[in-house]
């Protein structure tokens, strides 16, 4: 392990707190990059960016989603001494079509992996699939919890993959070698439709629990008229496409590639996460 800090941005998101405690749990110096903390880290100032990056040999890269900043961040880190990085992609990057014109995450994601790889130094990609855990602390729980989740999304099935593989994948890319130059696509063991998703967590917690099947349009009409911006609706809609489009449904390897087991299943997520949904 590395006596320079490790570098997590996003490390109070989803996957980048998971990722800072793991690192800590292994003995290692994590320097968490956030608006709040000390340094000061902000995306859209670079003027923060110096003193974050002051002394680290790795870091743990998460976009800021509608901007073209990996680049510069990545250039100004190899001039700084960063040796390592381990960028959080998306999902069908390499996929014509996948993320739809109107995705703002989609030029975000292409643009950052050829940066990473145009870089000089070490790096890593994690692909990952839908995280299991919006359901829990993400964009669907509001929805859960008041018991609908209304989604432009059809029947079809997205394999989750749990938040605590993505961490425990990039881990072993920023503290052990031998995943340098690696792509890991990420994804739970099996697909499962949003109806059967709820279903689950409607088992577990003792809920009653449903999904709604909207089309693009209802669910974009829905979002305004909740006062969201029409772009954002759209947006989202946008992002939801896959699913319904039948692109998410695959599995892939990259867990079992990167840490030689078996992603944990959608079941595993839910029993862990319970207390999230209770009142």
């Amino acid at each position: 392990m590395t006596k320079h800090p490790i570098l997590v941005t996003g490390g109070t998101g989803k996957s980048g707190s998971r990722v800072v405690s793991q690192l800590r749990a292994q003995g290692a110096s994590v320097r968490v990059a956030s608006r709040s903390g000390e340094p000061q880290f902000d995306w859209l100032d670079r003027a923060t960016w110096d003193s974050a990056l002051e002394g680290v040999k790795a870091v743990y890269l998460v976009p800021i989603d509608g901007e073209l900043l990996t680049r510069p961040f990545i250039e100004r880190a190899v001039h700084l001494g960063v040796e390592r990085v381990v960028l959080l992609s998306g999902r069908g990057v390499d996929v014509p079509g996948y993320s739809g014109e109107a995705n703002i995450a989609g030029a975000t994601h292409v643009d950052g992996e050829s940066a990473v790889r145009d870089s000089g130094i070490t790096w890593t990609i994690l692909r990952p699939a839908w995280f299991a855990q919006n359901f829990s602390e993400g964009i669907f729980l509001d929805a859960v919890l008041a018991g609908e989740l209304r989604l432009p999304a059809g029947d079809g099935a997205a394999s989750f993959v749990d938040a605590e593989d993505i961490a425990a994948v990039a881990v072993a890319a920023l503290a052990e070698d031998g995943h340098g130059g690696q792509t890991y696509e990420l994804s739970g063991p099996r697909a499962l439709t949003i109806a059967e998703a709820i279903a689950e967590i409607s088992q577990a917690t003792g809920r009653d629990l449903r999904y709604v099947p909207l089309s693009p349009e209802e669910f974009v009409a829905e979002l305004t008229g909740q006062g969201w911006p029409s772009a954002e609706a759209e947006d989202y809609a946008e992002a939801v496409s896959p699913i319904r489009r039948g692109m998410d449904s695959y599995i892939s390897d990259g867990v079992q590639r990167a840490l030689g087991r078996q992603p944990r299943d959608f079941s595993d997520y839910v029993k862990a996460s319970v207390g999230a949904w209770r009142d």
